[in-house]
């Protein structure tokens, strides 16, 4: 039986709203939670119809800035897809490499994704590391196959995460501070080849420039991170701004007023956590990218190739810069040319940066694709039934 149509000028019920945290309360695995039953009329009544007509603008700018994304996606591709070809294209090759190296590739690896587990649970104050590497194996396989992967790749950690019982803000606050350690850590890697520079070691120039830009990412990183861990002012500008733009987009729902203090709590944790435990988040994460480097250095040893170690680390951080450029999915393409080329400024031959690149990018990028999945369906079957914790 159809609803009955509303009388002209009746005005609907107005539903309770629910405040939000610092971000929307996540959906279960299976989607959103199923809607209470209504049986009378007026609780029919009660729900409005939203017709695609009536779509809010700032949804049709969302969806011009995907179409957007995706436009700019395709372009990378096309102009990188030379490059990826050359790639995939040494990939019946990988039967000439030394089999040896692929356990100690895949090691390093397993070593790396362990090291960010370890930060994340330091910053997430939490001893769940099963809930830590599930969400965040899940995460970043996300964010390998979609643009922009990394703030997509963020929000499918978050959703795990509070589903398994963590506070809302505690993983928005955490997250946040895990991935600043991280990016200000792979930046600071330029240093452990200033040695060899100022003891007269030739480095050619581009591998040169790309160490004194890291070096100067990671002061400036360095001289920001120590502004909001010190001072208050503008960690609660950052959230007023924040605030004010969610209350804009969801004038619906009740409007937040406390998100700057709430942000500023947080970061009194984390601070009082990693002051006592600081030394454990700075070897995470210079772990985590240590390791994936050592993977690196294994694949370039499978191909025969023996460059200088401190060149192929400027190398590396070279091309996990252009990997963070937020346009195709894991800087697919962007690595791939980043590296062989780099590769190639260190020393090793056309064929061998090509070669090594597709090993190393076999167990960094496409291996952890079916580990992310594996990650989700286990975060499913242990969490799926428990309610998000609240913010």
């Amino acid at each position: 039986m159809s609803e009955p149509e509303r009388p002209t000028g009746q005005a609907s019920p107005a539903e309770p709203q629910h405040p939000t945290g610092l971000a929307a309360e996540p959906e279960g695995p299976n989607g959103p939670a199923p809607a209470e039953p209504r049986g009378t009329a007026d609780q029919a009544l009660a729900e409005p119809e939203h017709p695609i007509r009536d779509a809010p603008a700032t949804d049709r700018r969302a969806i011009w800035g995907r179409l957007t994304l995706l436009l700019l996606t395709l372009i990378a591709l096309y102009v990188l897809w030379p490059s990826l070809l050359k790639v995939f294209q040494a990939w019946p090759e990988l039967v000439t490499l030394n089999p040896v190296w692929f356990p100690v590739m895949l090691a390093a690896e397993v070593a790396s994704f362990a090291c960010i587990w370890l930060l994340q649970r330091l910053a997430l104050r939490t001893e769940q590391w099963f809930a830590v590497a599930t969400s965040q194996l899940a995460g970043n396989a996300f964010s390998r196959i979609v643009p922009g992967g990394a703030a997509a790749g963020g929000a499918i950690s978050y959703r795990l995460l509070v589903t398994a019982g963590i506070p809302a803000a505690t993983v928005g606050t955490g997250l946040a501070a895990a991935s600043i350690i991280s990016t200000a850590t792979l930046f600071s890697l330029p240093l452990l080849a200033l040695p060899a520079v100022l003891a007269g070691r030739p480095v050619p120039s581009g591998l040169a420039q790309s160490a004194w830009l890291g070096a100067g990412v990671f002061v400036l990183a360095l001289a920001v991170g120590a502004v909001f861990i010190t001072t208050d002012g503008p960690l609660r500008a950052v959230g007023r701004a924040i605030q004010a733009v969610r209350n804009r987009l969801r004038r619906k729902g009740e409007p937040h007023t406390d998100l700057p203090e709430r942000l500023v709590a947080e970061r009194d944790h984390v601070r009082s956590t990693l002051g006592r435990r600081w030394w454990e988040a700075l070897l995470s994460a210079l772990g985590n990218w240590l390791f994936d480097y050592l993977a690196l250095l294994a694949a370039l040893a499978a191909v025969g190739s023996q460059p200088r170690p401190t060149l192929v680390l400027l190398a590396y951080v070279a091309s996990m810069v252009l990997g963070m450029i937020p346009i195709t999915p894991g800087g697919l393409g962007f690595v791939e040319a980043g590296l062989t080329a780099t590769l190639h400024l260190a020393g090793v031959s056309t064929p061998d940066a090509v070669l090594a690149t597709l090993a190393y990018r076999l167990v960094s990028y496409w291996l952890p694709l079916p580990a992310g999945l594996i990650g989700a369906t286990l975060h499913r079957r242990r969490f799926g039934d428990r309610e998000a914790a609240p913010a």
